[in-house]
């Protein structure tokens, strides 16, 4: 992928309102894999009792993170659009902790790219929830 590529996917998923809005980081991005943060936030607490974050929070997270891996494939897709993403939750992400997701586009085809991703609070050995899914791919 060259510097050009991964500044577009980088551009694409800033943009995007809800990244903006529940405060997603690009950690890394390139080659087909992306990693990016969100920073705990009371405003998506889920369970006022507990203080988890809303499971609709952590599917936005790992959708984007893996629209991102599959922008920045080396095959050099100009965009992309979700087809399916099935995710598994493990557990509830750890109040007051930044849950951070990554993905790997492990297979793309001219017309799909196909995803596995995890998403993890401090707790990198215990998932909060993984994640796989299709999204298309558009011809450059």
């Amino acid at each position: 992928m060259t510097a050009d590529q991964t500044a577009i996917a980088r551009q694409f998923i800033e943009a995007i309102p809800h990244a903006q809005s529940l405060g997603m980081q690009i950690v890394d991005i390139g080659d087909g894999a992306a990693t990016i943060a969100m920073p705990y936030d009371p405003r998506f607490i889920g369970d006022p009792q507990t203080g988890v974050i809303h499971g609709g929070a952590v599917s936005a997270l790992m959708d984007t993170c893996g629209g991102a891996a599959v922008m920045s494939h080396p095959s050099a897709p100009a965009g992309t659009a979700t087809i399916n993403l099935r995710i598994d939750y493990m557990r509830a992400a750890t109040p007051g902790q930044t849950i951070t997701a990554q993905a790997v586009c492990y297979h793309i085809t001219r017309s799909v790219g196909f995803v596995r991703a995890t998403a993890c609070d401090e707790d990198t050995d215990n998932p909060v929830a993984t994640a796989t899914g299709a999204f298309t791919v558009e011809e450059v």
